[in-house]
């Protein structure tokens, strides 16, 4: 039996007509066509059998044969042209109706773009499953911001290190509209870093150090910003050398790569990021 889903429409027993679903992927597209013409018939009284997943014309002979006992039509979406030329032959020989879902739209889009499809089956469910990762990434970045909590750091693909305003937190949205899950961590001389970072792969924990001055000036523009007094002592210079000094010993204990921000945009950060953690990732470090 070739069939491996039955879905009915109406639990009406009486003998329906049989639309049979082909598609080279699960078939959610054809399904849904189906439905929403059969609703235009009070529901058509028809029962749908889905066959997913046909990818060899081997496969086609025996479901049109099939279809060929029952008062049926096969509608499909089938990328590769030898499938649906294979489908509209075996029909034709078997006298069954089918309707080419994908086949019209995929010339005609061909025409428009000027350029020849990827005939590749499953592309939409590939660019969802990217589209979710990448959701999942951003929420992991905003929950693991700052430290908030020590588990995204055994969670993470990525984990940042610095001290204040030195970018972490746009770095890690950044990367998260890349698909990466990064949790950052901030770097205070009151404060023990937590043990987590020094047990990571040395790709996976990334340092972010930058120069007094500038540090001093965003710092300054930081308090501003905040109505307070551009003397603080978070804004001052002794602080910032003893932060980025205390920052850089954890940094060596971590063994992690460190990377200088100043003057450098998000993106440039993030490009070396990247280059560092995939190239670990392929050297299984």
């Amino acid at each position: 039996m070739v069939i491996k889903e039955a879905v009915s429409i109406s639990a009406d027993v009486k003998p329906r007509p049989v639309v049979y679903i082909i598609s080279d992927s699960i078939g959610e597209t054809a399904e849904l066509v189906v439905r929403a013409a059969a609703s235009q018939f009070n529901g058509g009284n028809v029962e749908i059998r889905r066959v997913p997943y046909v990818n060899d014309t081997s496969e086609i002979p025996e479901i049109v044969e099939e279809a060929s006992h029952f008062n049926s039509l096969i509608a499909y979406t089938l990328v590769l042209p030898i499938l649906r030329e294979t489908i509209a032959a075996e029909a034709k020989k078997h006298g069954v109706i089918t309707v080419d879902i994908m086949g019209p739209t995929l010339d005609a889009l061909t025409q428009l773009e000027g350029r020849q499809p990827k005939l590749e089956p499953g592309l939409v469910r590939k660019i969802d499953q990217e589209y979710f990762r990448k959701v999942e990434a951003i929420e992991f970045a905003v929950k693991y911001d700052d430290g908030k909590d020590p588990r995204g750091i055994t969670r993470a693909d990525l984990v940042i290190i610095g001290v204040s305003r030195t970018s972490k937190t746009p770095l890690c949205m950044y990367l998260a509209h890349k698909s990466i899950k990064v949790a950052n961590v901030p770097l205070v001389p009151e404060v023990a870093p937590p043990e987590e970072i020094f047990s990571l792969p040395h790709h996976k924990v990334i340092g972010l150090t930058i120069s007094p001055s500038q540090l001093n000036e965003i710092r300054q523009e930081r308090l501003k910003s905040l109505g307070l007094t551009s003397h603080a002592d978070y804004a001052s210079m002794e602080r910032i050398l003893k932060e980025l000094d205390y920052a850089k010993k954890v940094m060596e204990k971590a063994g992690c790569p460190i990377i200088d921000v100043t003057n450098k945009a998000v993106e440039e950060t993030a490009s070396r990021v990247m280059e560092i953690y995939y190239k670990g990732e392929r050297l299984g470090r």
